[in-house]
């Protein structure tokens, strides 16, 4: 019977032994926009043409699409995971580096 498979941290790359402590993540970045910049009001005429901008550009599709929507899926160490845990659980009332 074979033992459980190892696992590698997603964030060092340190190879995880089976008896060792590890963490699961899932991390999704979702981009949103409340207001388009322009003054034009969104009209289809004006969509239409921003699409055929999109689709004419040299920009490949999946390239955009990762920009609206990315998504990761792992294991990190507990050294790792108190590095992410800082950097995302800020103070209250800090506004963050932007």
């Amino acid at each position: 019977m074979a033992g459980p498979s190892t696992k590698t941290c997603a964030a060092c790359g340190r190879r995880l032994a089976p008896s060792e402590l590890y963490y699961r993540f899932t991390l999704v970045l979702q981009g949103e926009q409340d207001v388009l910049d322009g003054g034009g009001r969104g009209t289809g005429d004006e969509l239409a043409t921003l699409m055929q901008q999109l689709e004419q550009g040299p920009e490949d599709p999946r390239e955009w699409e990762e920009q609206i929507h990315w998504e990761r899926k792992g294991v990190i160490c507990s050294a790792c995971r108190s590095v992410v845990m800082r950097t995302l659980d800020r103070p209250p009332g800090d506004d963050g580096p932007h």
